[in-house]
C-alpha cells in the first residue's frame, strides 16, 4: 500500500504571503483578506480538497533588514500589512467539519499563560481540530516591538521555547484532571477544586502558579508542529514537535533533515514515526502542459525581486544590496533563520555569487520544491519528493488567490486519490488523529509533555 501523503494549505493572514508581487494579477483576491468571507471560503475549498489542515503564518515585526529600512517590504506589502492569525480560525471552523487549524506563535516575547489558554479555546471551539506552529522569531524590528534594543540570540530564543513549552504542557497536562468538571447541579458543584491544580513552574524565564483557567481540551495539548531546521531548530523539533515543516529547499538538504530529526527523536527515547514531516510546495498546474506554463508566464512577469529581496533578507539576515554582485555569498553567522542563511551558502552544492543568488530568488519557486505541469506530472514529482526524501507531506502555498488551491483541488487531488497517495474521505475527528491514527487524540506517552500526566498529583 502505498504511503498516504499529508496535505497543509500554507498561508497568512496578509496581503503578501509568498509570492510577492503577485497581489497585482488581475485573477488575486488576496485585497480580501480582511473580509470574513475570504477565510470561510478557503476553509470550505480546502475541506473540498480533503486537506489536512490550514498551516497558518505569522510575524511580529516588519522586514527592514534589505536597504537597512522597511520600506520595501511597505511598498511591496511584503507580509505587510498583517493581521492576527488567531482569530480568523473560529469562523472557519464554524464552516467546516474536518479541516483543522496551525496557528504561529512565537515563544520568544509574549507569557506562556495567556497563550495556553488561547489555544485550549481553540481547541474546544474546533473540536480538537487545533494545532500550534511554535517559532522563535527572526526579526529584530519584532524584537524592538517588544521593548527589547536588540534580537534575542537564536540558541537563547530556543533556551526559552523549552521552558515555555514546559510551562504549557504542565498547564495543559497536569493542572486539571479528566474528571474534575462534574456538573453536580444537586450539589451545586460545577468543578471538583480537589481535581484542579497549581503548576508550582519557578524557571529560568518564568514564574506562573497556575492553576489553567480552562478545563481540559479533546487533545489537552494541540499538536505540537515546528519550523524551524536550523540545528538548534531540528534538535528542538526532535524532542517536541510532532509535525515539523521543512526548509532546506532541495531534495537532498531534505533527506538530510528528514534522517537527523528522525534519529534525534530516537534518541531522546521518542518514536520516530510519531513525527510528520513538512516541506513547502508551489504547483503550477493546468489541464495541459502549454496551459501550465501560460500560467506561470503569467506569473513571472509579477512576481517581485525587490520583494523577495526583502523577505530574503529578513529571513537570513544578508541584505543583498550591500554585496558586490560579483561577490561569492559566503555563510556568516547570523541570529536571523539560519535554514535562510546557509540555504545559498554551506548547503550549495557549490559556492554562489550575490547575482546568481539574485536570479534564483528571482525565479518564482527558486527557493523550494516547484513544480509546473499537468496533473499527472504534478503528482509524478510529489511522489518522487515523498520516497526520496522520506518526508511525510507538503505545505502547499499559493501564489493566487485562490485560483492556486483551486487548481490544486480540482486537478491534482484526484489524481492523487487516483494512486491512492491522498484520502478520499475524512476518517478522523481531530488533527491528531488524522496524523497517527484514529483514537490518538492525546500526546503519546514517549513525548516530553505526556510526562506531566504521571507527576503525582500537583495541588
Amino acid at each position: 500500500m502505498p504511503k498516504k501523503i499529508h496535505l497543509n494549505a500554507f498561508e497568512m493572514n496578509c496581503v503578501g504571503h509568498i509570492a510577492h508581487g503577485l497581489w497585482r494579477h488581475p485573477g488575486s483576491t488576496r485585497h480580501r483578506y480582511t473580509d470574513i468571507r475570504y477565510w470561510t471560503e478557503l476553509a470550505q475549498l480546502l475541506e473540498r480538497g480533503k486537506f489536512d489542515a490550514l498551516f497558518l503564518a505569522d510575524v511580529v515585526g516588519v522586514y527592514d533588514v534589505y536597504k537597512q529600512g522597511p520600506e520595501t517590504a511597505i511598498r511591496e506589502a511584503v507580509q505587510i500589512p498583517c493581521n492576527d492569525p488567531f482569530l480568523v480560525v473560529p469562523p472557519m471552523a464554524l464552516v467546516t467539519k474536518h479541516l483543522a487549524f496551525a496557528v504561529t506563535f512565537s515563544t520568544t516575547y509574549e507569557k506562556p499563560f495567556s497563550h495556553a489558554r488561547r489555544m485550549s479555546t481553540l481547541d474546544h471551539l474546533t473540536k480538537g481540530r487545533i494545532a500550534w506552529n511554535v517559532v522563535t522569531s527572526y526579526l529584530p524590528s519584532a524584537a524592538r516591538n517588544f521593548g527589547l534594543d536588540q534580537m534575542v540570540k537564536h540558541d537563547d530564543r530556543y533556551e526559552i521555547a523549552e521552558e515555555y513549552l514546559d510551562v504549557s504542557y504542565k498547564l495543559w497536562e497536569s493542572s486539571w484532571e479528566d474528571d474534575a468538571v462534574i456538573r453536580d447541579v444537586d450539589n451545586g458543584v460545577y468543578t471538583d477544586p480537589n481535581k484542579v491544580h497549581h503548576i508550582h513552574h519557578e524557571g529560568k524565564f518564568f514564574k506562573v502558579p497556575g492553576p489553567h483557567l480552562s478545563e481540559p481540551s479533546i487533545q489537552r495539548t494541540p499538536v505540537i508542529y515546528q519550523a524551524g531546521s536550523s540545528a538548534r531548530g531540528r534538535a528542538f523539533a526532535a524532542k517536541h514537535a510532532e509535525a515539523v515543516f521543512l526548509g532546506g529547499g532541495n531534495v537532498q538538504t531534505l533527506k538530510r533533515y528528514a534522517a537527523d530529526i528522525r534519529a534525534q527523536a530516537a534518541a531522546f527515547g521518542r518514536d520516530p514515526n510519531h513525527i510528520k514531516l513538512m516541506t513547502g510546495l508551489i504547483a503550477i498546474v493546468g489541464r495541459t502542459q502549454e496551459e501550465a506554463w501560460r500560467k506561470f508566464e503569467s506569473f513571472q512577469k509579477l512576481y517581485s525581486l525587490e520583494g523577495v529581496l526583502a523577505h530574503y533578507g529578513g529571513g537570513s539576515g544578508y541584505d543583498l544590496s550591500a554585496y558586490d554582485p560579483e561577490d561569492v555569498l559566503a555563510y556568516t553567522e547570523t541570529d536571523h533563520g539560519q535554514t535562510a542563511a546557509a540555504q545559498f551558502t554551506k548547503d550549495s552544492p557549490r559556492p554562489k555569487t550575490v547575482r546568481e543568488v539574485m536570479e534564483t530568488l528571482g525565479t518564482l519557486g527558486g527557493r523550494g520544491l516547484f513544480v509546473v505541469g499537468t496533473p499527472e506530472e504534478v503528482a509524478d514529482n510529489m511522489q518522487f519528493w515523498i520516497e526520496e526524501t522520506g518526508i511525510d507531506g507538503f505545505n502547499v502555498t499559493q501564489i493566487v488567490s485562490p485560483d492556486t488551491l483551486r487548481d490544486f483541488v480540482e486537478l491534482v487531488i484526484p489524481e492523487l486519490q487516483r494512486r491512492g497517495l491522498f484520502r478520499e474521505e475524512y476518517e478522523e475527528s481531530t488533527l491528531r488523529e488524522r496524523l497517527f491514527g484514529v483514537g490518538v487524540n492525546r500526546l503519546p506517552e514517549d513525548h516530553p509533555g505526556a510526562a506531566y500526566r504521571k507527576q503525582p498529583t500537583l495541588t
